[in-house]
């Protein structure tokens, strides 16, 4: 259990930094940086694949469409998802991609209430009243919804969903999302590149192309090491681990990026943050009464 805490720990950490990475590679493209990810992460991954000689299962899930069709609609979310926190981080809304973070766990007990037919306790529907309380609160503040959130916490809970009930293992599937958005990530590269707008090869920053180059092992890493903890630990333990990432994230958007954070937004997120306690504590308390 102490080697799960740590693959898990040092995960959500690798994930709460990733601030950093990506505004030190500002001065590219979002789309760009989004597709280099793609490309050096297969690169990575087939590495890694090659080296432990786990290549069997490729040929039979070629064979599946069901499996297939499942793992293309999870790599679009999960492209998605990728472009709108560059996107974030790059804009000034590193606050805003952190909220989504937060809101994700509730958001993952939703949908499994609405598709897998799970039942919800009393704590957890007060725990995501609260929540939505919050999102209306911010919603009303601000004039509008907060869509950044919103869009990071609603692609990531639906890719987990479908990541839950896939055939595959993490680095199997993972594998295979890459192989699937390599195509598309290769063409805009090759198109970029005819155009002369290709970054990775106009820059004149060596540290850029570095940078771009490790979006492969860092995008690949953290989700090997999450996939590894999290088969040695406890639902509970995983749960209260998770929210290590956006705290950090926040805290980055505060403290070295200087975004604002007025009054009203922090009550915001104290409502929020409430209703994730009322969910931990909930699942704490079952989990206890269990034993």
């Amino acid at each position: 259990m102490n080697t799960g805490i740590l693959f898990a720990t040092l995960s959500f950490f690798i994930w709460g930094m990733f601030p950093l990475y990506f505004h030190a590679i500002g001065e590219v493209p979002p789309m760009e940086i989004l597709a280099h990810r793609m490309l050096w992460s297969l690169l990575f991954l087939a590495i890694v694949l090659s080296v432990r000689q786990q290549w069997g299962w490729l040929p039979k899930v070629l064979r599946q469409p069901r499996v297939l069709a499942s793992f293309i609609a999870s790599s679009l979310l999960l492209s998605a998802n990728w472009f709108v926190y560059i996107w974030a981080v790059n804009n000034g809304h590193i606050i805003d991609a952190s909220l989504g973070y937060f809101i994700n766990p509730l958001i993952n007990v939703l949908l499994g209430q609405l598709v897998l037919k799970e039942q919800l306790r009393r704590g957890q529907w007060l725990a995501i009243g609260v929540a939505a309380a919050g999102v209306m609160w911010l919603t009303w503040q601000a004039g509008q919804l907060p869509w950044i959130a919103l869009i990071l916490g609603i692609t990531f809970g639906a890719y987990g969903l479908l990541r839950k009930t896939a055939a595959l293992a993490a680095l199997e599937g993972l594998s295979l999302e890459t192989m699937l958005l390599f195509p598309a990530a290769l063409i805009y590269v090759l198109w970029l590149t005819s155009h002369g707008a290709n970054t990775f090869l106009n820059t004149e920053a060596d540290s850029t192309r570095w940078l771009l180059a490790a979006a492969g092992p860092i995008t690949a890493i953290p989700l090997l090491l999450f996939a590894a903890g999290a088969r040695r630990i406890p639902m509970a333990v995983l749960g209260l681990l998770q929210y290590l990432s956006p705290s950090m994230q926040a805290l980055l958007g505060v403290w070295v990026f200087h975004e604002a954070f007025p009054q009203p937004r922090l009550i915001g997120f104290l409502i929020i943050w409430s209703a994730l306690l009322l969910y931990v504590a909930e699942g704490l308390w079952q989990s206890k009464r269990a034993k």
